[in-house]
Order: structure tokens, then C-alpha cells, then sequence
């Protein structure tokens, strides 16, 4: 299984996976496949509307990070035991309105995520690609 070459609670570059063949994995494994495509953003705002739109999250989201981290952690958690999740962000923007700095920023939401479900035994795998 694909999954098991890839150690739990990660976030790394999406490198040689294929989307659709972490799509399977996931679903083979009852986990949670989270996907966006960010092709179209622009900016931290962009982000953070695609990604809240794609991941449906409530509609009180508000739009920052702080707000991501809960959406991604808490909120969950509140509804249940989680069988894991396969995350993939999809040509996260490289510009001058999301610079490397913004990059970082939404990719430690990730990592602070990883390490939450960590923490409660569950698998975090969150796979990434630059535009």
C-alpha cells in the first residue's frame, strides 16, 4: 500500500506521488483525502478561500491562519475518532503576493497539524507542490 512507504503525521513535497494514487491509498485506508488546487490563487487570502472552499469548511472560517489551524485540528477532533487523513495542496502560488515567507507560514498550519493528530495516535500526511 503507498501509504506505508510514507511515514505518518509529514508534510512533505509531493515529489514522485501521484494525486490520483494518493486519492486511492487514502480511500483504501478509510483516512480522509483533502484536497486543493491552488493553481488559481494568488494570494494569502486566495489560499485560504480555496482551501477553505475545498476542504468545506463552515462558513464562520475566518479566513487567517489561526482559523486554519482549528479548522484543521480542533474542529475535527470535536467530531469524533479520525481514521487519518491524506492532505494534498496542490501548486501552493511562488509570487510576489505569497512569497516564500507566506509559504512557510501556511505550511507550518500543516506541520502544527501533523503534530496534533500525532499526538492522538492519528495519522497527518500532507503532500505539497509549488506552481
Amino acid at each position: 500500500m503507498l501509504l506505508q512507504s510514507v511515514r505518518p503525521n509529514i508534510v512533505q513535497a509531493i515529489r514522485a506521488y501521484r494525486v490520483d494514487d494518493l486519492m486511492r491509498a487514502a480511500q483504501e485506508s478509510g483516512q480522509h483525502f483533502l484536497f486543493a488546487n491552488l493553481t488559481d490563487a494568488q494570494s494569502k487570502q486566495d489560499v485560504l478561500e480555496t482551501i477553505a472552499t475545498s476542504f468545506l469548511f463552515p462558513q464562520h472560517f475566518g479566513k487567517n491562519l489561526d482559523a486554519l489551524y482549528d479548522c484543521m485540528t480542533d474542529l475535527v477532533n470535536k467530531s469524533g475518532a479520525q481514521p487519518g487523513f491524506v492532505v494534498v495542496l496542490e501548486h501552493i502560488p511562488d509570487n510576489g503576493k505569497f512569497d516564500r515567507e507566506s509559504r512557510e507560514q501556511l505550511l507550518d498550519v500543516f506541520r502544527d497539524a501533523a503534530d496534533f493528530w500525532a499526538d492522538r495516535k492519528v495519522p497527518f500526511r500532507c503532500f505539497y507542490s509549488f506552481q
